[in-house]
């Protein structure tokens, strides 16, 4: 009986451990990343999305204030249609990110799967909207779903970067192959992010060419964004 209690101790030690480990390896599922589909439908008649960008971030993390100064990425994405400045951005606030390339015609839906860190809570989107000046829709800081799936409408904002003279040699993109990125603050920049109030009906300028209301001008929104937890 004495040589019994040695094995018995031994084996209660091995229980232990494996109750450890197992309990170690239920931590580290709980905190592995989520993975979640963002579909973006473009509800527009006329406005074309150049690359669209999705961004799983903290609570305290978000693309822009409205009333505030856009940051130097949300100049370039809402001018240029490059995601590339903005990534990086967000990216030194500890937040992932990954852009849908190419462009989304009126009427057509894109999706990408982002890997959503512990921690990243809130998901944000963005767009520039062609052919306009600086308009861009967004969809900034919603809370993810801890399970199925949330449906936004986004809505068009203004970076408040570049005047809104329609004029194609102002709006990049292949209807009108203008400037995209202008370095202000210029003479006409708002100075704020706001919502886009679209198109207008200008006087052209002397060797331009403005574009008209129509076929260009919407009504907010100017998207449907649908986020959905698949693992």
């Amino acid at each position: 009986m004495t040589r019994l209690f040695p094995r018995l101790r031994a084996a209660g030690c091995l229980l232990a451990g494996s109750l450890m480990m197992l309990s170690a390896t239920h931590a580290t599922a709980a905190e592995a990343d989520q993975r979640y589909r963002v579909t973006i439908t473009n509800i527009t008649k006329g406005q074309t999305f150049t690359p669209q960008l999705v961004v799983a971030h903290r609570a305290n993390v978000s693309l822009f204030s409205l009333g505030q100064a856009a940051s130097t990425g949300l100049e370039i994405l809402a001018e240029d249609g490059n995601t590339a400045a903005l990534t990086a951005e967000v990216r030194q606030k500890g937040a992932s990110a990954v852009t849908i390339g190419g462009l989304l015609a009126p009427g057509s839906s894109a999706s990408t799967v982002i890997n959503v860190k512990p921690g990243q809570t809130h998901i944000s989107v963005a767009a520039m909207l062609i052919p306009t000046n600086d308009a861009f829709m967004a969809v900034n800081a919603i809370r993810l779903p801890g399970a199925g799936q949330v449906a936004v409408s986004a809505p068009a904002y203004d970076a408040g970067t570049e005047s809104n003279d329609q004029n194609c040699q102002n709006i990049p993109g292949p209807l009108c192959g203008g400037v995209g990125h202008s370095p202000g603050p210029n003479a006409g920049d708002e100075g704020f992010v706001h919502v886009s109030n679209g198109f207008h009906e200008l006087a052209p300028d002397v060797g331009g060419d403005v574009l008209a209301p129509f076929p260009y001008d919407w009504r907010n929104p100017v998207a449907q964004v649908v986020v959905q937890r698949v693992h």
